[in-house]
């Protein structure tokens, strides 16, 4: 099996460093600079899980060494377009594209380029960061990927091959047949903590040492729970509560990787995972007077963004 994976950040250096370590053929898409790093210095993973410091293979160009029998996405939603141009010759006629985006609405992007046999469902939780120097840091106890057929039809040969390379490797996760509702799920818990903490400047636990942080907090969930109930993926009572208990921790360091973005004056993925949500809930005739006020406050720093090169850090 021949593994594309686009990017060699903090996951798809990761996921990829731990496949190519366990034998599987792995090659990693990445701009000159980043293929010129790796092929001087090596793939870098500090991990609680073992580190490790390994050569892999590089390309720069989608048209080398394709077709793939899986493109692994993990890039920024913002970066789709560009992304999607970039693995475009890899594809061929038996290519499964994994995405491991937030959200929901790349889907849709992807099925309208490559068709909708192409595209499966995907999702990562992985605690990691790059470093400066090119690190790949894990530090958290978990690291996981998982994937699956969205119509519920049996995993083609592909992706069962590819769930017992990810085995293989260490990562948790792999084939999961209910990997909509766990998108569904990880974006209501991901859209609340998102805007809940983009727009009071906090983490988990500063939020719910407001007065009302905590109402506000768990409002914001059910927003996201009636959009997702409208969509046929209602989490249900178990599903809910999980959410729920993950945002209301008491002096939880739990925030959005959205909120640091923001801080350092970078890109934000506010369109994708607050503006798709309150788009979808629209249509339904769902009032998200939360999200609304979290989604105006994250367009107006993205505006001054635009208008100044880089909006200045928080203080």
């Amino acid at each position: 099996m021949k593994i594309l994976i686009l990017g060699a950040g903090a996951i798809g250096g990761y996921v990829g460093g731990r496949l190519h370590q366990s034998g599987a053929d792995v090659t990693f898409l990445v701009r000159e600079k980043r293929h010129e790093a790796l092929q001087r210095d090596g793939l870098v993973i500090k991990s609680t899980k073992g580190d490790i410091t390994q050569k892999v293979k590089t390309v720069t160009s989608g048209d080398s060494g394709g077709p793939y029998d899986v493109v692994l996405l993990t890039c920024k939603a913002y970066d789709l377009d560009s992304a999607m141009d970039a693995i475009a010759p890899a594809v061929g006629a038996g290519t499964v594209i994994v995405p491991l985006l937030n959200g929901m609405h790349h889907l849709d992007t992807l099925d309208a380029r490559f068709g909708t046999d192409k595209a499966v469902g995907g999702l990562a939780r992985v605690g990691v960061a790059m470093n400066e120097q090119g690190w790949i840091l894990h530090t958290s106890p978990f690291a996981a990927i998982s994937f699956g057929e969205r119509d519920g039809k049996p995993p083609r040969a592909a992706l069962v091959e590819f769930d017992a390379a990810i085995k293989k490797s260490g990562v948790d996760g792999g084939l999961n047949p209910n990997i909509v509702q766990d998108l569904w799920d990880k974006w209501i818990m991901l859209c609340t903590l998102a805007a809940t903490c983009c727009l009071m400047r906090g983490a988990s636990g500063d939020i719910l040492e407001a007065d009302e942080g905590r109402a506000i907090v768990l409002e914001t969930v059910e927003e996201g729970r009636k959009v997702a109930a409208a969509a046929g993926h209602d989490p249900g009572e178990k599903g809910i509560a999980t959410i729920r208990s993950f945002l209301t921790v008491k002096g939880s360091k739990f925030a959005a990787s959205m909120l640091h973005d923001l801080e350092k004056g970078a890109m934000v993925e506010a369109d994708h995972v607050v503006g798709d949500m309150i788009a979808r809930a629209k249509k339904a005739g769902i009032a998200t007077p939360n999200l609304r006020l979290a989604y105006a406050h994250l367009q107006v720093y993205l505006a001054r963004r635009g208008r100044d090169g880089a909006a200045k850090p928080a203080p």
